[in-house]
């Protein structure tokens, strides 16, 4: 599927690529409207409007905010997402793709939409930083990965050639971004949150599992490619 000697740059995405969707599908859809009633004691009616009202920011930097809806809703955020933060996981042979990667790779980026304090809470419990060679977030730029602005301040950040890179993500708008800068190496996921079905990716070859990407003599070295 990929031709290792083209690719001199990995981007991955975090949320429904790297990591289970499940946990974020939970939190923003069920956990936080549910706890939302509770804690501000309102009927079933304003849990159902909160689900709506986060859908209607999808796509933008609020969306992506934690500072952004504790602020909103009046309710700490990151608190809530530990109260579940044991559905937090990897998806499926991740972890055995990056183990490859850093030893075969010479540059690994996460690029994400998660803000700091998302991350501040992920990567402590599922090690990903451990594999990466740096951490790009929308946060960190002021724009989301849905917007133009995004990757040429990632360029300007961590200098890579589109046409020598390889990026993986579940969200087909941020793809379809990542395809108008020039990236010429583009994935999605097909199964982004495990208790929910295969999505469709109308425009993009969709990944099932890691292993598909894989040379089959599995080269540790560069010099091996």
């Amino acid at each position: 599927m990929i031709d290792w000697r083209e690719i001199d740059t990995v981007l991955l995405d975090m949320d429904g690529t790297l990591l289970d969707l499940h946990f974020d599908s939970h939190f923003w859809l069920e956990h936080l409207p549910r706890r939302y009633r509770e804690l501000h004691q309102l009927d079933e009616a304003s849990q159902n409007a909160l689900q709506q009202r986060i859908m209607g920011e999808q796509g933008t930097l609020n969306w992506y905010s934690l500072a952004y809806w504790s602020r909103e809703l009046n309710v700490d955020v990151v608190a809530l997402k530990r109260e579940v933060q044991h559905l937090i996981g990897l998806r499926s042979d991740a972890l055995d793709f990056l183990t490859w990667l850093k030893q075969a790779h010479p540059r690994v980026i996460l690029a994400t939409n998660a803000d700091r304090a998302s991350l501040s809470l992920k990567l402590p419990l599922t090690g990903l930083e451990n594999y990466l060679d740096a951490i790009i977030s929308s946060e960190d730029v002021g724009a989301a990965k849905e917007e133009q602005a995004f990757w040429f301040a990632l360029q300007d950040i961590e200098p890579f050639d589109p046409a020598r890179t390889l990026f993986i993500d579940d969200n087909s708008r941020v793809l379809e971004s990542a395809r108008e800068f020039g990236i010429r190496h583009l994935l999605g996921i097909k199964q982004p949150d495990s208790q929910r079905p295969e999505k469709e990716l109308q425009e993009f070859i969709a990944l099932d599992r890691f292993a598909q990407l894989l040379p089959e003599n599995l080269p540790g070295q560069q010099g091996e490619r």
